[in-house]
């Protein structure tokens, strides 16, 4: 089986993976019960609500740029100079 080129690395999709699992479990954080005409749902105001579950998202989203960014170490290709030339001086 021939492998194909893609736009990222098995590492990649996985790191992503998370990140964006990461994101769904801070949006399940911030659902709190719906208040009625009659009844007044206080918890929309708790500290899990809005502190806890938006940082778990943010954390999640930059988790997932990580995954975008990070290079895998066997892709990164040789270091040459302007010239073409390998910084280690083979030609």
């Amino acid at each position: 089986m021939e492998k194909r080129n893609l736009a990222f690395g098995k590492m990649n999709y996985i790191l992503v993976a998370i990140g964006m699992a990461i994101v769904i479990i801070g949006f399940l954080l911030m659902i709190t019960p719906a208040s009625t005409e009659t009844h007044f749902e206080e918890s929309i105001f708790s500290a899990r609500a809005i502190k806890v579950a938006p940082a778990v998202c943010f954390f999640g989203f930059l988790f997932v740029i990580y995954g975008i960014m990070a290079r895998a170490k066997d892709d990164a290709p040789a270091r040459q100079d302007a010239a073409g030339k390998d910084k280690e001086g083979a030609e």
